[in-house]
């Protein structure tokens, strides 16, 4: 039997993936379920945004998933105010420049950006639908994952991102697990739809005790 337990969670609004903080902020572990020791989350969402984050007290997961020669795509329900233009949908396609780290400037990778009508899974949150100003929701899925990435890219198209949800990695979706909620994935099944062939390895036991924060 694998010493690993793997789970997805849906990540509420102004929750920080993490589990200790020296700030005053909402962790992770105010979710009600009871983790093993040594979980950890894979990736990061920023304190805004919501949706799918994988959780796993196996710590080789992060170079499967991050660092492996196939890079593994991400999907987001992204709601921007205004609308869209499909001069501004091309520009974010083909590959936008935004700022990164350090100050310089970047141009994204190609990705995959539709417009989409609000999805009716996600409960409606305080100041989302305003008559006074216009709204467009988008489907964004990328392959790369700068610091902030998706809001600087809609923010150099000349939009704001109101609302940001992560809906799936490769095939693991968030699916209709409600906000703050927790679902374990059994290990092959977690591998197969991440689209992970070689996770035998990672899957065996680790030398190292524990788990550092990724």
């Amino acid at each position: 039997m694998s010493p690993y337990q793997y789970f997805i969670i849906n990540k509420p609004a102004n929750m920080i993936s993490q589990f200790v903080s020296s700030d005053e902020v909402r962790l992770l572990g105010e979710l009600n379920y009871d983790f093993p020791p040594g979980t950890n989350a894979v990736g990061r969402l920023d304190s805004h945004s919501e949706g799918l984050l994988i959780l796993t007290n196996n710590r080789r997961v992060v170079n499967l998933l991050f660092q492996g020669e196939i890079p593994h795509k991400r999907t987001y329900c992204v709601n921007v105010g205004h609308i869209v233009s499909e001069k501004t949908l091309e520009l974010l396609r083909t590959g936008i420049t935004i700022r990164i780290k350090g100050g310089a400037d970047y141009v994204t990778a190609p990705c995959e950006v539709e417009i989409i009508d609000r999805p009716g899974h996600l409960p409606i949150v305080k100041n989302e639908e305003r008559a006074d100003i216009p709204n467009t929701w988008l489907k964004i899925t990328l392959t790369e994952g700068k610091y902030h990435q998706i809001r600087k890219m809609v923010r150099s198209a000349g939009h704001r991102c109101k609302r940001l949800v992560r809906t799936s990695i490769e095939n693991l979706e968030l699916g209709d697990l409600p906000p703050g909620g927790v679902r374990e994935i059994e290990e092959t099944e977690f591998f197969r739809l991440l689209r992970i062939t070689n996770w035998k390895s990672a899957a065996a036991p680790c030398d190292v005790p524990g788990m550092p924060p990724v």
